[in-house]
């Protein structure tokens, strides 16, 4: 007797993930679709009030900046810096970033080059309630 599409599949699988093939295999035939209740947008409508009010905020810029880390030091040590001094920060190397929005954290990520620009992944984001516990 010759083996199904379904089960020549399913020991092709079996071999790829090293799972022996004459383990018992679950028939496809037997197997019952899964019944899930429809999405539903339980969201009211914005009113157009609300689209005028959103709109006015959306376009006030923003400085967005990324931190690297920080270092306190004398103004003795600053005057003496020049080209070529290096100045020690107290994040460690391979640390996430601070990603700051007008001196705000809101995120931490990584630095990443795209087509010869820096740029940051974003790795965590900081939730708005943890945000607003900060501005208090």
């Amino acid at each position: 007797m010759e083996p199904s599409d379904d089960q020549r599949l399913a020991d092709e699988w079996a071999a790829a993930l090293g799972e022996d093939p004459s383990a018992p295999s679950i028939d496809v035939d037997e197997v019952m679709a899964a019944q899930l209740d429809e999405l539903q947008d339980t969201s009211a409508p914005i009113t157009d009030d609300e689209r005028r009010k959103l709109d006015t905020i959306l376009d006030i810029p923003v400085t967005i900046s990324m931190e690297v880390g920080r270092s306190q030091i004398s103004i003795r040590n600053l005057l003496q810096l020049n080209q070529g001094s290096v100045v020690e920060l107290e994040r460690l190397a391979g640390e996430s970033l601070d990603v700051l929005v007008n001196g705000t954290l809101i995120a931490h990520g990584e630095v990443v080059v795209v087509n010869d620009k820096f740029g940051i992944r974003l790795t965590d984001v900081i939730s708005q309630t943890e945000r607003i516990k900060k501005l208090r």
